[in-house]
């Protein structure tokens, strides 16, 4: 007697069909994110444009199937029929199963472009099949494969009521089977052919509806390859999830790199002002009084010419550090200027033509870095701006203030001369950035009395206190 293929023997053949099936789509999904060695990109760039190709994954996958029925229908005839292979395989079913067969494949094939119509005719198709044949076929996997491509592509919803209806089809069979399934019916009495009979040595016997693994397996089946589909597409977008919080980082850390170089590059403006508009100041002063004292006073000539010296050192070098420091992420340790060096800059300001009264009021105390940079700058600036144009004779009054809370700068001069705001406006601009970044505020303008002033307040507090 000719055996009937059960459940177990296909449920042998179901893993490879999946894997294949899951891998041309796992692979399609994953070929942009490949981390290939640079000898093989040419090899893998192939492969990707064949794999994007959905057409060939199809074709590849139904004939696979179509492979699969072939080999199916030849492996289970009885080997006492004489003939070929293909002779055997073509002759166990009638043409009628194998246009069923060929709907079922043709369904694979389209299941990408019309997947709801691909699946309603590949299950019509399998359950006609089902009822005309022993047993199941390898092409009736297209009803699982396809409902897999709808839980990967579509909403959820939609997958979930498509696998509903697969599902109650499956209940359906399998109480028709469970009920008529073993006797004589209208399956094999029908026009078509030997449908409803297998042929044997002793010739041809009747059976009903396949009995074919019912609902447990039907339906184990379809939810199987829903629930393989749906993972897919959590899985695609989840990626696509992680690949936007990629290129919002990458577009913030672009936005952050050009705000670090707008803020570096402001920095270096300030402190390239300070160092040559101060040094270039007293050099200019000096010039001028050593010009004046050539002819009388030799010797004040000589110490003007010193210093014009000295300035221009001490500002080649401080520039050089501004400029080298902006290259450098951790530049060798160099002194910076604060407060503590305060008298000196009075000292530089006095040998070059224009008094300075300095007053220090309250208790003096370790400051933050910017606090004590920033400080030093502003009153460095503010008595350039005296030396450029308070104009001859004009003296200073630098005032600093240490409160509890904050600290004060006042510098003001008596002179007459052009007003700071004639000038290009990058000192009190700079003071102002600076004053700004700490939290505080700068004032600066004509005084009450006549001449200039300028007021910072820089306010204090634990984290700023060395």
């Amino acid at each position: 007697m000719r055996h009937r293929l059960r459940g177990a023997g296909w449920a042998a053949h179901l893993p490879a069909v999946m894997f294949r099936t899951l891998t041309f789509d796992g692979f399609r999904a994953a070929a942009p994110r490949l981390k290939v060695l640079p000898g093989m990109k040419i090899h893998v760039a192939a492969l990707r444009g064949a794999f994007r190709r959905s057409s060939f994954q199809d074709a590849g996958l139904a004939a696979l199937l179509l492979a699969g029925a072939w080999a199916g229908n030849g492996a289970a005839a009885t080997p006492g029929i004489s003939g070929s292979f293909a002779e055997v395989a073509w002759l166990r079913e009638p043409p009628a199963q194998w246009v069923l067969i060929g709907v079922c494949i043709a369904a694979v094939t389209v299941r990408r472009r019309w997947p709801i119509p691909a699946l309603a005719a590949a299950a019509l198709a399998a359950v006609v099949q089902m009822a005309l044949a022993e047993a199941p076929v390898p092409a009736d996997l297209a009803v699982p494969i396809i409902l897999y491509t709808i839980a990967a592509q579509r909403r959820r919803k939609v997958s979930l009521a498509l696998l509903g209806a697969a599902l109650a089809v499956a209940t359906a069979w399998s109480v028709y089977v469970a009920l008529d399934g073993k006797v004589d019916g209208w399956v094999y009495k029908g026009p078509f052919g030997r449908g409803g009979q297998v042929s044997t040595l002793e010739g041809f016997t009747a059976f009903g509806p396949t009995d074919w693994g019912g609902i447990p397996v039907l339906g184990s089946l379809l939810v199987v390859a829903w629930a393989i589909g749906w993972g897919m597409q959590s899985r695609r977008a989840y990626l696509g999830e992680l690949m936007a919080r990629a290129r919002d980082l990458e577009r913030e850390r672009g936005q952050q790199a050009a705000l670090a170089v707008a803020a570096e590059r402001a920095r270096i403006t300030r402190e390239l002002h300070d160092v040559v508009a101060h040094g270039l100041a007293v050099i200019v002063m000096q010039a001028q009084g050593g010009a004046a004292a050539f002819a009388k006073r030799p010797a004040d000539t000589l110490a003007a010419l010193d210093t014009i010296v000295a300035t221009g050192r001490a500002s080649l070098a401080d520039m050089r550090h501004v400029l080298s420091a902006a290259g450098q992420i951790e530049g060798p340790a160099r002194p910076v200027p604060g407060l503590a060096q305060l008298p000196r800059l009075v000292d530089q300001v006095r040998q070059a033509g224009t008094p300075v009264q300095l007053h220090i009021n309250g208790s003096p105390r370790p400051l933050s870095t910017d606090v004590d940079v920033s400080s030093y700058r502003i009153l460095q600036e503010a008595l350039t701006n005296t030396m450029k144009h308070a104009g001859p004779g004009a003296c200073v009054q630098v005032v600093v203030s240490f409160r509890s809370d904050e600290l004060r700068l006042d510098v003001s001069d008596n002179g007459a001369g052009e007003s700071a705001s004639g000038g290009s406006g990058n000192g009190l601009r700079g003071m102002r950035e600076r004053v700004a970044l700490l939290g505080g505020e700068v004032a600066a303008g004509p005084g009450p009395d006549g001449g200039y002033v300028v007021r910072a307040r820089i306010p204090l507090d634990l984290g700023e206190i060395a």
